[in-house]
This record gives structure tokens, C-alpha cells and sequence, in this order.
């Protein structure tokens, strides 16, 4: 399981360090994809493996399921970490995520989502009632 939050920065070539705690759980191969919400997912083989499945199993007649299917594909590269634990973000990655320098890991469970830590700051000073939220969490029984 992921957790926690970690801040970093890109070098001159967009690579990134996975933090140790994190890149333990990714393994010697991941995948790295759009996320929603604005930033990157990134996702161990065999968690990746269990969202595919998912998402093949949806319905081709339906326009939405392909819409997504195609923007959680589209944007899908498998990446190896080296010897220092290094991944290359691809460049379309950094543009769709707004990643130019200093990013932000955070762990989510079974994945890990990277920001551009200005997003990430705007998305923490958006005035989210997490209230609100955590009650209709705890109506769906978690």
C-alpha cells in the first residue's frame, strides 16, 4: 500500500527520483499514465494488470467507456527506474500533468499520483469541503 507525501524536483533530462518508500512498492517496472484530476498516475505491474482488465471489460457500444479507455491508454508508458532510481517522465506527461520542475508524490492505496506541486498546492487550497465529502464516504459504508 502507498502512503504519504513527498516533494521533489525533475532534472534537466524530466526524470524524476522515486522516493525509496514508493519505488519498493512499484518494483523494477511500472506504468506511468494520465490521471485524473490533473496529474500522473503511476502504477505497479500487477495493480496495472488489474485495471486493464477492468477497462477491457467495458462496453466498445458505449461512447463514454471509450472515451476513457482512450485517455487511460493513450497516455500509458512502462518505465524502469535506474540505478539511482531515476524514471523518465515523458514529455507529454509533464505537459499534461503542468510538470515543469518541483512535483509532488503522494501515495493513494494502490497507486501513486505525481503533480506539479503548483497544482498540487492549488488543488489543497481549493476550499474542498472534506466534511462533506468524508459523510458521503460514510454513506457508501467506508
Amino acid at each position: 500500500m502507498f502512503i504519504g507525501e513527498y516533494q521533489h524536483a525533475l532534472d534537466s533530462k524530466n526524470r524524476m527520483i522515486v522516493p525509496s518508500k514508493l519505488r519498493e512498492g512499484l518494483g523494477d517496472k511500472f506504468v506511468l499514465t494520465k490521471g485524473l484530476d490533473g496529474c500522473i498516475y503511476a502504477y505497479p505491474m500487477d495493480e496495472w494488470a488489474k485495471l486493464e482488465e477492468k477497462l477491457k471489460g467495458l462496453p466498445l457500444t458505449n461512447k463514454n467507456a471509450r472515451t476513457f479507455v482512450r485517455f487511460f491508454f493513450s497516455g500509458a508508458n512502462e518505465v524502469t527506474p535506474d540505478k539511482q532510481g531515476r524514471v523518465l517522465i515523458p514529455q507529454s506527461l509533464c505537459e499534461y500533468g503542468n510538470i515543469k520542475k518541483e512535483i509532488v508524490s503522494i501515495g493513494v492505496a494502490t497507486r501513486i499520483e505525481i503533480w506539479s506541486k503548483e497544482n498540487w498546492d492549488e488543488y489543497n487550497n481549493s476550499n474542498v469541503d472534506f466534511d462533506s465529502i468524508a459523510e458521503q464516504m460514510s454513506e457508501l459504508g467506508i
